[in-house]
């Protein structure tokens, strides 16, 4: 008897179509795109962060969040674009 994950990764393949794998190489370069951008959310983070331990006021502590979460987001597109070409690929 199968178990209700199974049927319903039976009946997504039927309705989506199979999932589709990645080569070895894809995988890699995969893995490389989340080190590289990993590295710089770090890199990011910590620059906020100092520049957070000086601030002269709340609002200005408000504004570097704002600004960090912003930049953040802007770094998972930018990562999630290089991972979807990759997916992408013939």
């Amino acid at each position: 008897m199968k178990s209700a994950y199974e049927l319903a990764m039976e009946r997504l393949d039927r309705e989506s179509g199979p999932a589709k794998k990645l080569s070895d190489d894809q995988k890699v370069r995969i893995a490389d795109i989340e080190k590289k951008y990993d590295a710089k959310v770090a890199e990011l983070r910590l620059d906020y962060d100092a520049q957070m331990q000086g601030a002269p006021s709340l609002e200005d502590l408000d504004k570097l969040k704002t600004e960090m979460a912003g930049k953040l987001t802007a770094l998972e597109a930018d990562r999630d674009k290089e991972k979807d070409a990759v997916w992408n690929e013939a």
